[in-house]
């Protein structure tokens, strides 16, 4: 069998990455962040199983979650904890993630994730021996979509 590996030019670049927001009818360019990550953790049951010692697993479900880190030099975030504790009512948003380096033949995927609702956020904040203020950013989504995907790179299949 030949020795089939990756290119180095392949690997999506970190930094080539595009982050829009939705809240309402607005569409932000959320230039802002640093670093972004969502996850979807799989709901597990204990499943007994006659005939062997072992338990099997059954999947019931699913959660999402997001966290990323952003410049804090924008109050969008703020404003919908404003919202939120001055009527009750809870916003919610979508989020879209693009990665795209023209130097991999992976090409670009797109994911977007809908139904986001933050977790809380810093109202104000100052560092007088930063060199500049960031603020995490966390939350959860009902639901995502994959509308582009990367590309099989050749030898995967």
């Amino acid at each position: 069998m030949a020795n089939i590996t990756m290119k180095g030019s392949d690997a999506i670049s970190a930094s080539l990455a595009e982050c829009y927001v939705t809240i309402g009818d607005n569409r932000y360019n959320f230039m802002q962040m640093i670093n972004f990550e969502a996850s979807v953790t799989k709901n597990k049951t204990t499943v007994p199983i006659l005939g062997q010692m072992g338990k099997g697993n059954k999947a019931n479900g699913w959660s999402g979650v997001f966290r990323g880190k952003a410049h804090y030099n924008q109050s969008l975030f703020r404003n919908l904890l404003m919202e939120y504790k001055e009527t009750g009512k809870d916003i919610y948003f979508d989020i879209l993630v693009t990665n795209y380096d023209p130097a991999s033949e992976a090409g670009k995927q797109s994911v977007i994730f809908t139904g986001c609702n933050i977790d809380g956020g810093i109202l104000a904040a100052f560092d007088a021996e930063g060199d500049y203020l960031s603020e995490e950013i966390k939350g959860t989504f009902e639901d995502f979509k994959v509308p582009e995907k990367f590309k099989l790179l050749s030898g995967m299949q």
